[in-house]
């Protein structure tokens, strides 16, 4: 029963409603009554916590992620990859009355689902959730991949926690291998100098926007992913990784990042290579979204990865 106590069920408003029986949508299939947990191959969770970003200075909003990323989903069209998974939307997480209270909620869902054999899809809120979130997978599996896609490195050294300090909170606590830690698609412009030195100290992989370009963006991933060995991935995906013109709804806005493109050939690979582990999306702040377009984005991104799991 924990699993449902700390959990808010889902609002079945955010299904929508069915207007061409021959046109099935992502919304009249999805399973959310408790009962049917436990036939469930992949499971959503929400987390509606934007206090870390807060802490870091940036714009609030991204607590209205989930239910919007949701609205947005649902509409999604079935197809027949996605139609043989069992998908269960566990609703949103019940957040604590501080940050770190919240993280500890999280950590506890995400294990859980983890120890029952489901693949994790998270839906935030702010980046910091990637601290319970790849830790409660840390706490499961021991031989872990991990990828921060993101325009940051995240790996502030100030206190208290926030959405720029989960990634050093698991290297310092030795939840993380560095050399299967993958920092993917950041900016020099946006980093300080000193957090690369950190990481290379640590001896983290690190590929910036222009040397995955130069590489070819699926190519790299593939190889990345072929010549690894581990036991599940993580895949910690912060929206302000795009350009703004694909994705303006985030905290942290820049005219350059990956492309929409880009980034669903991303979600394509990982698909096709993650049987176990944790997706999560991060940073959608539809408060300051244009046409809900971050959110259709993140949409589409986890429709892609759902699709990609199941050969045709």
């Amino acid at each position: 029963m924990f699993l449902f106590e700390k959990t808010e069920k889902l609002d079945r408003d955010l299904l929508g409603s069915p207007h061409d029986p021959k046109d099935t949508r992502m919304g009249q299939v999805i399973k959310y009554n408790p009962e049917d947990l436990n036939s469930a191959d992949v499971v959503i969770i929400g987390c509606p916590e934007d206090r870390g970003i807060l802490r870091n200075k940036g714009r609030s909003g991204a607590r209205k992620g989930p239910s919007e990323i949701r609205r947005a989903f649902y509409k999604l069209a079935l197809n027949d990859n996605i139609r043989s998974q069992s998908i269960f939307d566990l609703g949103d997480v019940i957040v604590g009355g501080t940050l770190e209270e919240t993280h500890e909620i999280l950590r506890g869902i995400v294990k859980r689902l983890l120890e029952q054999d489901k693949l994790v899809i998270v839906l935030g809120g702010g980046n910091d959730i990637s601290y319970p979130d790849c830790a409660a997978l840390s706490d499961v599996k021991k031989d872990v991949l991990v990828f921060n896609i993101d325009k940051h490195f995240d790996v502030r050294d100030i206190s208290p926690r926030n959405s720029g300090t989960p990634y050093r909170q698991l290297l310092e606590q030795g939840m993380i291998d560095p050399q299967k830690f993958f920092e993917m698609g950041f900016e020099e412009f946006a980093n300080s100098p000193v957090y690369k030195k950190y990481l290379k100290r640590k001896g983290v992989n690190l590929y910036s926007l222009e040397k995955m370009r130069t590489k070819g963006i699926s190519f790299l991933f593939e190889k990345i992913l072929k010549g690894n060995k581990y036991d599940a991935v993580f895949w910690g995906i912060d929206m302000d990784v795009m350009r703004d013109a694909d994705a303006p709804g985030v905290s942290s806005t820049y005219p350059t990042g990956l492309n929409a493109r880009e980034i669903i050939a991303i979600l394509d690979i990982a698909g096709q290579h993650t049987p176990f582990g944790v997706v999560e999306f991060t940073e959608v702040n539809p408060a300051v979204d244009i046409d809900n377009r971050t959110s259709k984005l993140t949409a589409i991104l986890m429709h892609t990865f759902l699709s990609s799991r199941v050969s045709d």
